[in-house]
């Protein structure tokens, strides 16, 4: 027993180890230190948030690239995006009003995402990514295409970032500083602009995807009553 235990723990070891898994790490290091200064220094805040975001891209190439892909990077990935994006729509609640409309996106991000991962384990697939069989052009697209995909994540992070960073007291009205903004016809206004259409469609992909996972789940139920 104690011959193999040890022969295990160096494999089990060597996946915490892993260099993409090791970039996650620095991910999460990233974000700690971002959100510990958010509110005394913005564009340091910005800097690393956004840095610790296209970090997301290099693991996910240190794992194709060195073959060291694995069930706890990817968990480690999903939950590090979907906490700290959390992180980022609760502080906007706190700055804009009304402060319903991101919770209400905080809500459908981990609704969406969540369910997505327990369809897939319920489908038994490998990936959450996997929705070749789905009905949804749109769905298929963006799991598909490594482009519009980033151009969709991009576009929301770089919305809320935008939005963090243009807030000049607590108690902004939301669409008032997005109008104002739009109506500058500047640089800041043309990437506000296209971080909205991409931040809209990325919503619509969430919506469709809890849609899709919970149809799966229903799915499953019903096989399972049926059968003897």
């Amino acid at each position: 027993m104690d011959t193999k235990a040890n022969k295990q723990r160096p494999a089990k070891l060597s996946v915490y180890l892993y260099i993409p898994n090791i970039v996650g790490y620095m991910r999460v290091i990233l974000n700690c230190i971002a959100f510990a200064v958010c509110f005394s220094n913005k564009t340091l805040f910005s800097l690393l948030y956004f840095f610790s975001f296209c970090c997301d891209a290099v693991d996910g190439w240190c794992a194709r690239k060195f073959n060291q892909v694995s069930t706890f990077g990817a968990v480690l990935d999903m939950v590090t995006d979907r906490v700290s994006t959390a992180c980022l729509l609760v502080i906007l609640s706190q700055i804009y009003r009304p402060s319903l409309v991101f919770l209400s996106l905080l809500a459908l991000d981990i609704a969406s995402h969540w369910l997505q991962m327990y369809s897939t384990f319920l489908s038994g697939k490998t990936s959450h990514k996997d929705v070749k069989d789905s009905t949804s052009w749109l769905f298929r697209l963006y799991y598909g295409n490594r482009m519009f995909m980033g151009y969709c994540c991009v576009s929301c992070e770089v919305l809320y970032i935008i939005l963090f960073l243009i807030a000049k007291n607590h108690t902004e009205n939301l669409m008032n500083v997005l109008v104002e903004s739009l109506t500058q016809f500047s640089p800041l206004s043309l990437l506000l602009a296209l971080s909205i259409f991409g931040w809209s469609i990325k919503q619509i992909i969430n919506l469709i995807q809890m849609k899709t996972a919970a149809d799966v789940c229903v799915l499953y139920d019903i096989e399972k009553q049926h059968k003897p």
